[in-house]
């Protein structure tokens, strides 16, 4: 019988998700399903099996699961197949994990009938919430001892304990296996801790959160895979949903969406399914591409032709990689691949974005058909190309910067300002950070100086002028502030005896916040603030907001720091409703301002998507950050060229990621299989990154890395093979 499911195979930019999009819509045409329907009628028959896969679906609306393997691409396709179809049919677009969580909190009543837990709504566990409560629930038997055998910090640890647990969900793996599996795989590996005592560490953390309904991402993907799906009330309802299932680049997806790909086309659903051998960008992150490949077997696979013509891909790929593969090849590299090579990393930076702004400003190309792409980008780096690409008026957009909340002057300003407003907080704030906080509270914003520019526009300048700046802020901290371990306060600024020396401006300013948070601290005694959610949102609304235009960096760290807010206090609530402990209520603003100050949550709200055209501007990014947001460029600057990190493709794998691929479920994981999967990433590295530029790539190394030490990375053969060079010599 011919399948009426469409297995597509192509490589980056071969036209997979267009062809998806039109799968859809011959799946969904009116006429055509009318031709079945009276088709059907005619024969008697209640499913035309032979007729084409578009003709499949029945007469009444259809309802279709579109998967996409990252938020952005889940609201591209889900954009695009709206467009293509005018929004008349309902279509779900989701990741698949954003789906399992869907799913497991739609059907918690079932779950709470078959697992008998506790009757009561779950909540969803941040990473960085995660790791804190497992680290308070293991820190008695994680000892020193322990920590010295591992070799890493406790933080590292846990968070190392926690993956596991994720990467066995994510192979469909349940928990009470983990031991098993890593029992065949560690070996006699003596700088791991005992499989048991692992797996003995997990269970006792998952029962924990399912006793308090709490779901993390690895314990939903458990309860998906393990217990919904074999759920036959669930079956019946998940198919009766959805009579069609669409999923692009499905070789990002972890082994259990086979399992539920699987159980859909069992029960009658087609389905359509892109799939990159090229890609496979979260392999060690939780992907299992060759399992997931499984899936063709069971559909019309159809082989789409390479990347575009305009490409550098189908001219360069396969002369790299053999440079790659074989140093010892000499073999000359067009002018499309001109190089950068400098002694110094710092000059390396400069010299890179002295020649892109050159280009730019010559016309030779626009910023939005820049992209620079590194293995690893650290902040010097980061810093030094915005700044010198800024100074010269081209933009620069980082690909999803995901920075410390603590790293933003705002964040701290609101942090410190809670220290002054709850008792039993002083030991978080000092001088310099009062002085922060006047600065930063006394901004005025005013509008663009160009009125045409829209109000949305990321790129509008806005001039920001200060009542208080950081001298002014500098005396009066350091004459009227108090500090106390319990009630630290700010005196008026006549305390300071040359408080004439202050200003006008910057006293009037001063007094406005003094008064502002002498009523908090009234209203905060009275309980009229219902918790320091609301008093940061006050402060916002006073101090930072005001009816003014905020940069949209500034907006995305407000919002994620209320969003993470919000979500630490529901947190709380539950875990004192659930075992209530005599704690100073001061003790949970302690811990959330740590947390923060830890650097662990970035400023990432949902939706990151900004409104308007896109920015007119160089793209900075990770190579991971890059391939996984599918973009295509004309020109490519591919820093560090000479670092070793090429090979890791700029991103870390996770522990024991290996010993859950469901081909090699429990192997041990030699060095001769690392060898060779950094060859294998590598070569779908540079095929991918080559089938996503168009004209010219340039290679920017440096002799030397930040620590000093020599670059010998495995794209060195690439960077001494080219024929034009750029060095220190030439450049300007």
């Amino acid at each position: 019988m011919v399948s009426h499911s469409v297995w597509i195979v192509g490589t980056s930019r071969s036209g997979k998700t267009a062809r998806l999009v039109e799968q859809f819509c011959n799946w969904v045409q009116p006429e055509k399903r009318y031709a079945e329907s009276f088709y059907t009628k005619k024969s008697g028959l209640k499913k035309a099996s032979h007729l084409p896969e578009f003709l499949y679906l029945k007469q009444t609306e259809p309802g279709v699961l579109v998967l996409a393997a990252n938020d952005d691409n889940r609201r591209e396709l889900g954009d695009i197949i709206v467009t293509s179809t005018l929004g008349k049919y309902p279509v779900r677009a989701k990741t698949p994990l954003g789906f399992f969580q869907d799913e497991v909190i739609l059907f918690w009543p079932l779950l709470i009938n078959s697992l008998n837990l506790k009757a009561q709504f779950p909540v969803r566990l941040r990473p960085e919430t995660e790791q804190e409560l497992a680290t308070k629930l293991w820190h008695p038997q994680l000892d020193e001892e322990i920590l010295r055998v591992v070799g890493v910090n406790e933080s590292r640890l846990v968070r190392r304990i926690l993956d596991l647990l994720q990467l066995a969900a994510y192979s469909g793996t349940p928990c009470e296996d983990i031991a098993q599996i890593l029992v065949r795989g560690l070996g006699e590996n003596s700088t791991t801790l005992e499989p048991e005592f692992l797996a003995s560490l997990l269970l006792d953390w998952r029962n924990w959160c399912l006793e308090r309904g709490l779901l993390t991402y690895g314990i939903i993907t458990e309860l998906y895979s393990q217990h919904l799906l074999s759920d036959r009330n669930y079956q019946q309802h998940l198919t009766k949903r959805y009579q069609a299932v669409l999923a692009d680049d499905v070789d990002d997806y972890p082994s259990v969406a086979r399992l539920l790909f699987e159980l859909l086309l069992d029960q009658g659903a087609v389905g359509a399914f892109s799939y990159n051998p090229d890609g496979a960008v979260r392999l060690g992150l939780g992907a299992d591409p060759n399992y997931l490949e499984g899936l063709a077997k069971r559909c019309r696979v159809e082989i789409l032709n390479g990347p575009p013509p305009e490409s550098l891909g189908e001219q360069l790929t396969e002369q790299m990689v053999e440079l790659v593969t074989e140093p010892m090849v000499l073999l000359s590299l067009p002018k499309t691949v001109p190089s950068i090579q400098t002694t110094s990393r710092a000059q390396l930076l400069r010299q890179t974005a002295e020649v892109i702004a050159n280009a730019i400003q010559s016309q030779q190309v626009q910023p939005e058909q820049v992209a620079i792409i590194a293995p690893g980008l650290d902040a010097i780096a980061r810093y030094t190309l915005v700044e010198i690409l800024i100074k010269q008026n081209i933009q620069v957009e980082s690909l999803n910067d995901q920075r410390p909340l603590i790293s933003s002057p705002i964040i701290r300003a609101l942090l410190t300002m809670l220290a002054l407003v709850y008792p039993g907080l002083g030991r978080l704030v000092d001088r310099d950070a009062v002085a922060e906080m006047l600065v930063v509270l006394s901004r005025k914003q005013q509008p663009p100086e160009n009125s045409t520019d829209t109000v949305n526009s990321r790129d509008a300048i806005n001039r920001v002028s200060t009542d208080i700046d950081p001298v002014r802020a500098g005396l009066i901290a350091d004459y009227c502030f108090v500090p106390h371990p319990d009630r630290p306060n700010l005196l008026p600024v006549s305390a300071f005896e040359r408080w004439d020396r202050i200003g006008y401006a910057a006293t009037t300013a001063y007094t406005q916040i003094l008064e502002w948070l002498e009523q908090q601290r009234s209203q905060q005694e009275l309980r009229l603030i219902p918790s320091p959610i609301s008093l940061l949102d006050r402060a916002i609304q006073r101090f930072l907001w005001n009816g003014s235009n905020l940069p949209y960096e500034q907006l995305a760290a407000l919002r994620e720091l209320l969003e993470t807010a919000q979500h630490y206090w529901e947190i709380d609530t539950r875990l004192r409703q659930i075992a209530p402990v005599e704690t100073m209520p001061h003790t949970t603003i302690i811990e959330f301002i740590q947390l923060l100050r830890r650097g662990t949550i970035t400023a990432n709200p949902y939706p990151v998507r900004p409104i308007g055209g896109a920015r007119k501007a160089v793209t900075l990014a990770t190579i991971f950050q890059y391939r996984s947001s599918r973009r295509s460029h004309q020109w490519h600057f591919w820093l560090d060229a000479g670092s070793p990190l090429w090979a890791k493709g700029g991103a870390a794998t996770l522990f024991g990621a290996p010993f859950f691929l469901r081909d090699r479920l429990g192997e041990p994981w030699t060095a001769e299989d690392e060898k060779l999967a950094e060859e294998q990433r590598l070569r779908r590295i540079l095929t991918d990154l080559l089938s996503r530029v168009s004209e010219r790539v340039y290679l920017c190394h440096s002799d030397l890395a930040v620590n000093g030490q020599e670059q010998l990375g495995p794209l060195l053969p690439l960077v001494n093979a080219c024929v034009t060079v750029i060095s220190e010599a030439t450049v300007n």
